[in-house]
C-alpha cells in the first residue's frame, strides 16, 4: 500500500507541470549513452511516447557521431576533427547521410512505434530543405568540407506533424541554397529548430549529470548571465561550452527554458520535466 501511495503522490506532483506544459512543444536533443544502450533506448522511446499521450508535443533531434565514426573506420577511413567538428568530405558526407538519415533515424522511429507512439523520420532535406544552412568554417577560416550551420529553419511541417499527434524525429542533415547537403552538429540543429518553433523547452541529453560547479556539485539552475560567467572564469570547460552556448542562444531567441540532463539515468526526461527538483541543470533567461 505504501508503494502505491508513493506512486500516487508522484502523479499528483506531476499534475501542475502536465497542466502548464499541455500542448507545448518540447525539443529533445537525443545522443550519447542513451543512444547506445538498448535498455536506455527503449526507456527513452517510452518516455517520449508518454509525453505525447499526456498532451505535450515532443520533437526529437538526434546525433550519431560515434556510429558515423564506427562505419568510417570499417570502411578504412580515419576521422579528423577540428575543435570537436568532424571534417566532412564528399565520401564522409555519404556515410553521414546513410547513418543519420537512414540507420539511426529509422531505429528511433521503430522504437517509438514499439512504445505505442507514432513517429515520422525527417532530415533537413525534406519539405524543400526545411533546414537551410551555410558552410561553417573552422579556426582561421579553415575549410571543414560539408559542415554546415543553420541559417533558416522552416518548421511548418514539424508544426503540422505535432498537431496531428506525430512525433517528428529529425536527423541533422541540412541543405544549402544550391541543394548541397551538409553535416550539422545535433545540438546546434536542435537549438535552431527550438528557436524557430518558439519551444517551451530545449532539452539536451548528455553523458554527465548536468552543469557542475567548482565543487563538482550539480548546479540546478543558471541564468544566461550565469552561463557566460561560468564559461569566462573556467568553471565550464570542454564539450559543455558549445552545448551551453547553443542553449543560451535558444533562450535569447524565444525558447522558454533549456535543460542539460544525464541521458544515462532511466526516465531522466520525465524526472526533469515533471518533478519539483528535476535531475539536471535548468537554464533560464534571467532569474526571477
Amino acid at each position: 500500500m505504501e508503494e502505491l501511495i508513493r506512486k500516487a503522490n508522484t502523479l499528483v506532483e506531476a499534475l501542475p507541470y502536465i497542466r502548464a506544459f499541455f500542448d507545448r512543444i518540447v525539443v529533445i536533443k537525443y545522443g550519447g549513452a542513451a543512444m547506445e544502450n538498448d535498455a536506455l533506448k527503449a526507456s527513452f522511446a517510452k518516455d517520449v511516447t508518454l509525453l505525447r499521450f499526456i498532451g505535450l508535443r515532443p520533437v526529437i533531434v538526434h546525433g550519431g557521431g560515434p556510429q558515423i565514426g564506427q562505419l568510417l573506420a570499417r570502411l578504412g577511413k580515419q576521422s579528423e576533427f577540428v575543435d570537436g567538428v568532424r571534417i566532412t568530405d564528399e565520401e564522409t558526407m555519404d556515410v553521414v547521410e546513410m547513418v543519420l538519415g537512414g540507420q539511426i533515424n529509422a531505429e528511433i522511429v521503430a522504437l517509438v512505434g514499439d512504445a505505442g507512439g507514432q513517429a515520422i523520420g525527417l532530415t533537413g532535406k525534406d519539405a524543400g530543405g526545411f533546414l537551410r544552412v551555410r558552410r561553417l568554417l573552422g579556426p582561421g577560416g579553415r575549410d571543414l568540407g560539408r559542415v554546415g550551420t543553420p541559417e533558416r529553419v522552416d518548421v511548418s511541417l514539424i508544426r503540422t506533424l505535432t498537431k496531428e499527434g506525430f512525433i517528428p524525429v529529425v536527423a541533422p542533415v541540412g541543405v544549402d541554397a544550391d541543394g548541397h547537403t551538409y553535416n550539422v552538429n545535433a545540438d546546434t540543429a536542435a537549438g535552431a529548430i527550438a528557436e524557430a518553433l518558439a519551444a517551451e523547452k530545449l532539452i539536451l541529453l548528455t553523458d554527465v549529470e548536468g552543469v557542475l560547479g567548482d565543487d563538482k556539485r550539480l548546479i540546478q539552475q543558471m541564468s544566461a548571465g550565469d552561463v557566460r560567467r561560468a564559461i569566462t572564469d573556467g568553471t565550464v570547460k570542454g564539450g559543455m561550452i558549445p552545448k551551453l552556448e547553443c542553449a543560451v542562444q535558444a533562450l535569447e531567441r524565444g525558447v522558454t527554458a533549456a535543460h542539460v540532463i544525464d541521458g544515462r539515468v532511466p526516465h531522466a526526461l520525465l524526472l526533469e520535466i515533471f518533478t519539483d527538483g528535476g535531475v539536471g541543470t535548468k537554464l533560464v533567461r534571467s532569474k526571477g
